[in-house]
């Protein structure tokens, strides 16, 4: 979910320096909503599961995408689907390019080193953009767009409009991405002394439910999201939010497709892989202590990890995040 949500501020920002281009987005119908607000943008769903399913299905795929008389065809995805779509396409005379995702880059900066360098790579953001830009096109990032909000849909909470209204995403894939629930409650407890507003919980599945309505139970201005509203209902609230505060995840990246600001706590991954929300400056990604985790990043998606490293929430200062989020909250005020 987050690799297609980072696609959407790119999408735009090209749509907007390119308004005669047209651009059809062949995603799971999940994601289809994600581009709603792009009026150039047309979403074709692919039945992965049945009618597309493996090589024959995908080359059935290329076949009913043929007649849309593509001029090129850009992989922002280059895994073994993607890669067997393009080979059809090129076969068949299409120029068709692929995202280069700088994996012997990122394995340089996630080997378990204590004395490695870390350093900035391009951001996810910036390698979509390189995918047009081999194309023949240019894009820049320097200009901002504004992106409609949602109208917020019927809530079973009440949510005092004239208060900031902060989400959290305290989980994410990998357990050495997601906030343990101990660091989530106190975090809770110094948001609710030191910021005035309704804080949001998101979240998924049953596990995560049960876990996030116990919590919310405990604060009065606390509620939890999860399962109680349909996943556009969920991105009209998000794109309402005065602030995110998520993990490595897909719901920092859903909260900056609406320029929502975004403050991310980071595990055993780490932003100088390129994986930060869109336009969010580094004071506001918050990392453990690499004194104490020398070899963080431990992997690029949080798959593999040391496992006395999920301690490393610990070395995170939840009372700068609380003043982060003041500072933050107080401009939306």
């Amino acid at each position: 979910m987050g690799d297609v949500a980072m696609t959407v501020p790119v999408l735009q920002a090209f749509l907007n320096q390119h308004p005669k281009v047209k651009v059809t987005v062949l995603t799971r119908a999940f994601f289809a909503p994600f581009f709603e607000h792009l009026p150039s943008v047309t979403v074709v769903t692919p039945d992965l599961k049945e009618r597309h399913k493996g090589a024959i299905g995908l080359y059935r795929l290329y076949q009913e995408l043929r007649p849309l008389q593509f001029d090129a065809v850009a992989d922002l995805h280059n895994v073994l689907r993607s890669k067997i779509l393009r080979k059809y396409f090129a076969l068949g005379g299409i120029p068709a390019v692929k995202l280069d995702k700088g994996r012997s880059e990122k394995k340089e900066l996630v080997k378990a080193d204590p004395n490695k360098t870390l350093k900035n790579l391009k951001s996810m953001h910036e390698r979509y953009a390189d995918v047009f830009r081999s194309l023949g096109f240019t894009l820049d990032f320097s200009q901002t767009y504004s992106v409609p909000k949602l109208a917020i849909p019927q809530l079973k909470f009440t949510i005092n409009s004239d208060k900031p209204i902060i989400g959290i995403a305290p989980f994410a894939a990998y357990e050495s991405k997601s906030l343990p629930v101990p660091v989530l409650k106190r975090l809770l407890h110094v948001l609710n002394a030191n910021v005035a507003g309704t804080i949001v919980l998101f979240g998924g599945g049953t596990e995560e439910k049960i876990i996030l309505d116990g919590i919310a139970k405990g604060f009065d201005n606390v509620h939890s999201a999860v399962g109680i509203m349909t996943f556009k209902e969920e991105l009209a609230l998000i794109s309402n939010l005065s602030l995110m505060l998520a993990m490595d995840s897909g719901n920092g990246h859903l909260a900056a497709m609406y320029g929502v600001p975004v403050i991310t706590i980071w595990g055993l991954t780490h932003p100088c892989l390129g994986f930060a929300p869109f336009r969010q400056e580094e004071e506001l990604q918050f990392t453990p202590n690499l004194d104490e985790y020398p070899l963080i990043p431990t992997s690029v998606y949080g798959k593999d990890y040391p496992a006395n490293y999920l301690n490393c929430f610990n070395s995170i200062s939840l009372n700068s995040i609380v003043q982060k989020v003041s500072e933050l909250t107080a401009k939306k005020a």
